[in-house]
């Protein structure tokens, strides 16, 4: 009997209710059901601390994309593979529409799908300060009223000084989130990367480039202004000072995700985008 964590969005109207009908029909198939310890009374279902994380198949996501990666970081120590129901429009990670989602969770129970696993990254600042991130990095000029300097090294080799609004440091989950917006490249999903983005450069000669996941990215904040910001996921923040460095490299842990084995990257790339596929 396989066990299943619901986590509504509950900033999603509607959340609870779809959690509910979610849990009704789990349950009639057969499965166990947890949900988060603040809901547990309200959806009237046994809560997440009741069990241990081991003991859970399936985490369902019902929102969106930062669902999920609110859900990684707010339980790092569950490693059950996360089905992600998309309550908004389609996401490229939450990528089941509520009006597939019972079939789709027929599915998984007949063991119709396949789990990725995604890569994540960690940085670390010279005082202590540390992140997880599913999607991206991001140092960004934050108060400061012009571009700043942010040197670029791989490995302890220099590659670039980007005069620029910040850069973004991201994962191929990420690739399509703010990377995308800053003008960075897509990556397939299952390629290991990561992907450094120059965010508005002075010089139009700066350009994103693709690293091996394995690389130690460093930043430099070299402008003498007020600190710049580091940004993670969209979830939490801090400052950089002149001259401090923040280290980033290839997290030790990994997320997993469920995908059905009729689900296209490739048609949610070509939704998501509004891509035709003709000429017009």
């Amino acid at each position: 009997m396989p066990q299943f964590a619901l986590f509504p969005n509950l900033q999603k109207q509607g959340s609870l209710e779809h959690a509910k009908e979610i849990r009704n029909h789990l349950l009639s198939r057969g499965s166990a059901v947890v949900v988060e310890d603040s809901i547990a009374e309200e959806l009237k279902a046994p809560p997440l601390s009741s069990v241990h994380p081991s003991e859970l198949d399936f985490l369902v996501a019902i929102g969106g994309d930062g669902t999920i990666m609110r859900l990684v970081h707010r339980h790092p120590e569950i490693e059950a593979p996360i089905i992600g129901v998309n309550l908004g429009h389609l996401g490229f990670m939450a990528d089941i529409p509520l009006e597939e989602v019972y079939t789709s969770l027929d599915k998984i129970l007949a063991n119709r799908y396949t789990i990725e696993r995604r890569l994540m990254m960690e940085g670390r600042s010279e005082s202590g300060l540390s992140c997880i991130a599913v999607n991206e990095i991001v140092f960004h000029r934050a108060r400061n009223p012009t571009l700043v300097g942010l040197a670029i090294y791989v490995d302890g080799v220099y590659l670039n000084t980007f005069e620029a609004d910040g850069v973004i440091l991201a994962t191929p989950s990420g690739s399509t989130a703010y990377s995308l917006a800053a003008g960075g490249p897509i990556v397939a999903p299952k390629l290991d990367a990561f992907v450094l983005t120059p965010i508005s450069p002075h010089t139009i000669s700066n350009r994103p480039i693709v690293l091996m996941p394995d690389v130690e990215v460093s930043v430099q904040y070299i402008s003498h202004y007020d600190p710049v910001e580091i940004a993670y996921d969209g979830i939490a923040r801090f400052s950089m000072k002149t001259g401090e460095i923040f280290r980033v490299r290839r997290a030790a842990r990994s997320f997993l995700l469920v995908t059905l084995t009729d689900h296209d990257y490739f048609l949610t790339l070509r939704c998501k985008l509004g891509w035709v596929g003709s000429l017009r």
